[in-house]
């Protein structure tokens, strides 16, 4: 079994999330008390945080590539970035590793191919949904994102960064975003995507009238493939 390098910490209820993950799909797959061989480096979101809110993208950047390049060091056979919005800059990080960093899209996009999809919906952090690095993505892939209209945008991002990060998970949030996936929906999505690992923790399947792409699962389920291989 490969070693699994977990770059979490942002935030660290989406990370626990990852690594619970990863051990329940081992033990799966060999039974008894198996479980996987991670290494994790959990950064303080707040450090990450004040570097998204004032736009610095590149320093941002060097700081996750550095800490890749550790987990490598350290004997990781794979780097999982435990985030969606900091895949704006995968490329620092590919760039600073020899081992294979799996990308959340790409897991992603796969997932949605395979159910016969070309239409999604896209919620994330306001810099997923404004960015297009995973609107490109997407495209290459040949699957259209679309996003919520801005003040939806608001609604989403502010329940993120004022809820979820801090582990509150509400009736009333889930209801908006209920009503906001199915604005999308009316909107021409054929599915989801659950495009920021916390909201997760906020929506199910039950809350939505088409299928749903947990990003955080997906993204998992592909790295443990990938440790067996």
């Amino acid at each position: 079994m490969k070693r699994i390098g977990l770059l979490g910490g942002m935030s660290w209820e989406s990370t626990v999330e990852y690594y619970r993950l990863a051990n329940e799909l081992v033990r799966n797959r060999l039974g008894g008390v198996h479980s996987a061989s991670i290494l994790l480096d959990s950064m303080n979101f707040a450090v990450m945080e004040k570097l998204q809110s004032a736009g610095k993208w590149q320093e941002a950047g060097t700081m996750l590539a550095g800490k890749a390049s550790a987990l490598e060091a350290a004997g990781a056979d794979m780097i999982v970035l435990c985030t969606n919005t900091m895949h704006i800059v995968a490329d620092s990080i590919e760039r600073a590793v020899k081992i294979p960093v799996l990308h959340i899209v790409d897991a992603t996009s796969a997932r949605i191919t395979q159910a016969g999809l070309k239409r999604v919906g896209l919620l994330g952090t306001a810099f997923t949904m404004e960015h297009s690095f995973y609107r490109d993505r997407l495209s290459a892939a040949g699957v259209e994102a679309i996003v919520p209209e801005r003040s939806d945008q608001a609604t989403v991002h502010r329940i993120i960064y004022e809820e979820l990060v801090r582990g509150i998970v509400s009736d009333e949030s889930r209801a908006e975003y209920a009503a906001i996936m199915e604005r999308l929906v009316e909107a021409g999505a054929q599915g989801i995507i659950l495009g920021c690992t916390e909201i997760e923790m906020l929506v199910t399947p039950a809350d939505s009238t088409v299928p749903l792409f947990p990003t955080t699962q997906i993204h998992i389920e592909t790295a443990v493939e990938h440790a067996f291989h």
